[in-house]
């Protein structure tokens, strides 16, 4: 391989020889791509065409053994590492700028074991592989919305999706990682073994070291299940908002809703004189019985008169990608988000003028349903902590790479979050921080367990390897156990 220029943990830059990288690719069973090999361009392809920085190494792993390594050439060498799951952050974490990503893409094993309703999980898996597998089985873990989102992403900022009702976070029904840590173990975490590196990596995202297996709590879900979305003008927007507020105050935990605001798209199902107007609608999962969904949503179907109604019985693995073409690659996309304890009539009503001034037929203002399941946990139970939360609000910018607008879209977004933030908790969701957003924001996301996840980062990262994250500095000032 030719020389590469690569940057330094303190800043730096260090070029590494073609001897030196011949020595890494002799170790390992994937290859070592860098600018101009073919692959690399494909490698640091990201869902955020926003995202500029680029590394100078990706290592496509095929197992553990490989990242173990990467990261012991990337101490060794002291230079910045990333890995990259499914490339689906907001804020591009998975590259790590000038230095070495571990592209975890081809680790896309499932185990399930359905008579102990676990499933193993590698981390390069794609929510949708999990689901595929288990979904055999009649099982589920709570994952997100986008099927084409990494699990690995995902879980270790806590995750959330349309089962967190019924079951909390994503790492509520983690049991346990396997991880490779800075100095190149590889280590077991789970409530038995290495109890504070499983506390700190449930919502602590990848601070602590790169986790290349996940082991789930399945539960009983489909495979078919109630849902779809369901969508009126947004001059009924009022109405619909009301009416969504006290659905969702007293519904069942089997039903998750949540509503948008955005321009209609131009897509089979919306009437064609509906393209690009702006619309209200509500997106819908139940996974209880078909009376009881009948039961459910009857409040929200009998309603005004929607645009169209697709809120339906369908497999659950449809309902998990629903979405995703909503989400394609390669878009500019910027957010703003905050955590919610209530929808008071100033918040609904602010919700709703931001929401009719959406500027981009890409974007959209959400409010999603997470209260239930996660106020049953202690404040204790992981580091996602935010227990205290009833809706996730969602500021999501979206505009096409050759849009001159660029500036229009952000000032939309700054302005619906800067007049939605005085009905926040004060807490925020760490995998929605977007790349400008620094460590206050942080601190936010992890609020009174930020000492000890900085004191877990202490003890097992003490170089601060792993920073290609929303990053937590090691501090020594308390006692992680």
């Amino acid at each position: 391989m030719m020389p590469t220029e690569t940057s330094t943990l303190d800043g730096g830059k260090l070029v590494l020889d073609a001897a030196t990288l011949d020595a890494l690719q002799a170790r390992l069973r994937g290859p070592v791509l860098a600018p101009g090999i073919e692959g690399f361009d494909d490698a640091c392809r990201i869902w955020n065409g926003m995202i500029r920085s680029r590394p100078a190494l990706v290592v496509r792993a095929t197992g553990t053994a490989d990242v173990v390594e990467c990261v012991r050439f990337a101490a060794q060498h002291r230079i910045l590492v990333s890995a990259k799951c499914g490339g689906h952050n907001i804020a591009g974490t998975s590259l790590a700028a000038g230095g070495l990503t571990i592209d975890l893409s081809r680790m896309k094993g499932v185990l399930v074991d359905p008579a102990l309703k676990v499933a193993r999980v590698q981390a390069g898996c794609l929510l949708g592989d999990v689901d595929r597998e288990t979904q055999l089985h009649g099982l589920a873990t709570v994952l997100g919305f986008v099927s084409e989102t990494g699990v690995a992403g995902l879980t270790l900022g806590g995750g959330f999706g349309y089962l967190t009702r019924r079951f909390g976070y994503t790492v509520d029904n983690l049991l346990e990682v396997e991880l490779v840590a800075a100095d190149g173990r590889v280590l077991r975490a789970s409530a038995e073994e290495n109890a504070d590196l499983f506390w700190a990596v449930r919502g602590g995202g990848g601070n602590f070291g790169i986790v290349t297996a996940f082991t789930f709590r399945l539960h009983a879900v489909g495979p078919t299940i109630t849902g779809g979305l369901i969508a009126w003008p947004a001059e009924e927007a009022p109405q619909v908002l009301a009416r969504y507020r006290d659905v969702t105050s007293e519904v069942g935990r089997e039903l998750t809703l949540a509503t948008t605001m955005r321009l209609a798209p131009p897509a089979p199902f919306v009437p064609k004189e509906w393209h690009g107007k702006p619309i209200i609608g509500i997106v819908a999962c139940h996974t209880g019985s078909r009376s009881q969904a009948e039961k459910d949503f009857a409040p929200i179907k009998t309603l005004g008169k929607p645009i169209f109604d697709l809120i339906v019985e369908k497999p659950y693995v449809q309902q998990q990608s629903m979405l995703d073409a909503t989400q394609p690659k390669g878009l500019h996309y910027y957010w703003k988000s905050e955590y919610l304890r209530s929808l008071s009539d100033a918040a609904l009503a602010t919700f709703r003028a931001h929401g009719v001034a959406v500027p981009s037929p890409q974007s959209q203002i959400v409010l999603f349903h997470l209260e239930g399941a996660i106020s049953e946990r202690t404040p204790d139970e992981g580091a996602v902590g935010n227990r205290d939360v009833q809706y996730v609000l969602g500021v999501a910018g979206a505009w096409t790479p050759d849009d001159p607008g660029a500036q229009r879209h952000l000032a939309w977004v700054r302005a619906a979050w800067d007049s939605l933030r005085p009905h926040a908790t004060g807490g925020v969701y760490v995998n929605f921080l977007t790349e400008d957003e620094g460590e206050d924001r942080v601190r936010a996301a992890y609020r009174d367990n930020f000492a000890r996840l900085a004191a877990v980062k202490a003890k097992y990262d003490p170089e601060n390897l792993f920073r290609s994250n929303k990053n937590i500095a090691p501090t020594r000032g308390s006692d992680p156990a």
